[in-house]
Order: structure tokens, then sequence, then C-alpha cells
């Protein structure tokens, strides 16, 4: 986990206790079940919480045998409530990380999960990032932007989007023939590599955070 001394890092073989948030397709979610099964990836899912029970991802989390939960913002009266019932799930379920995998939901982060919360964001943030950048509208605003980057971002969760501390970033040209979809294609691929790597890092306890700016320790 993140960790304000270095000198406290111990390194620990057990997997890290994980709970995935998803909202739609599950393609983040299935990515780091692979690394998972492939002994990629130091994690042990201990937990699937879906904004909606069409999410297809969870069909993911049910070959895989992961307990379920769906939470859904329209049964609650503000994003604070919501989010409380979502974290209790993740405390009850042992999560000791909770990692966003196309959660489409405003998160209120509780100060027990403060950088403990991570999300994969599909541009260079701080640009294209924000409410109502997410999918193909990311892809779009940077076609029409004439950006010759793009690429993706892996950072903690604070309470405004698309806005906590990075930890890494990896980016991918911007083709003359791109469209929408050949740009997200070419993002992804890229995120399937940055965000098991962010995880490992996490996971092996070298990420610390100070303020806004992440760095990553060597390995003991």
């Amino acid at each position: 986990m993140p960790n304000s001394n270095p000198q406290s890092l111990i390194p620990d073989p057990s997997p890290l206790p994980t709970a995935v948030l998803i909202s739609g397709g599950g393609r983040t979610l299935n990515n780091i079940l692979e690394k998972i099964d492939t002994g990629e990836l130091p994690l042990a899912v201990r937990l699937v919480v879906a904004s909606t029970p069409r999410a297809r991802g969870l069909q993911f989390a049910e070959k895989a045998g992961v307990p379920i939960q769906v939470v859904q913002r329209n049964h609650f009266a503000d994003d604070e409530l919501f989010s409380k019932a979502i974290f209790d799930h993740c405390r009850a379920a042992g999560a000791e990380l909770v990692a966003l995998g196309g959660f489409l939901k405003r998160l209120v982060v509780p100060d027990d999960f403060a950088n403990r919360v991570t999300n994969i964001h599909p541009a260079l943030m701080p640009a294209f990032c924000g409410k109502g950048y997410y999918g193909h509208h990311v892809h779009e605003a940077v076609l029409q932007f004439g950006a010759k980057l793009s690429g993706c971002t892996v950072h903690f969760v604070d309470n405004e989007y698309d806005h906590g501390p990075v930890i890494l970033q990896k980016s991918v040209p911007v083709l003359d023939d791109d469209t929408a979809d050949t740009l997200a294609a070419r993002v992804f691929e890229t995120e399937c590599e940055a965000y098991p790597e962010a995880l490992r890092l996490i996971a092996a306890g070298r990420v610390e955070v100070t303020g806004r700016r992440v760095r990553t320790l060597p390995s003991v």
C-alpha cells in the first residue's frame, strides 16, 4: 500500500486483498483477473461492485467465482450515502485496495481509504479529463483538438473527477488516420499493461505519496 515511511516497507508475499468497481463491460476487470491467473499480478479480488445490474462485466466476476454486490446510485439520497454503502461492502470483504475499472459514478472516498483507491483514465491527465470525459468522449476530444499524443493515466482517486495523484502514465501516438475507435483500441492496449504495473507497485509497498507527488520506491 502507499507508504510515507520507506524504512517500514516489508515485502509481503500474500496477495493484496482488492475490490474492483465496474459500471460496464468489465474489460479492465477481466484484464486484472487474467493477470492474476497468470501470476503476473499479486492481488486477490475479494469483491466486485457494479453500479448497475446490467453491467456486462459481472460475467467475469461470476466466471472467476468472485462475490458480487450491485449498488445503484438512484437508491441513495446523495453521493456520500452511495459511497458509504460501497465502502462498507469493501471493508466487509477485507479489501485493502479498491480499483476502479470503468466505474462511472462519483465516489466520496472516506479517510480510511485515502490513497487506497485507484483509477485508470484513457488520456494523459490533466488533459482531456474531468466530468464527462469518459470512454469515446475522451478519444473524440483528443482527435478534435488535434493532439499528437494520447495515452493513459493511473492515479489515486480523490473527491474530484480525474484529479488525484498520478501514479504512472504511458503514451501512444495519435495517427493521422485515427478514428475514435482505432485510438481507443491503441490506448486500451496500453491500459492493459499500465494498470497492472501500477497495481504491482502498490502491492509491493513501493508507492509513496506526498501531497500530489507520487514516488516509486526501489524494491526491497
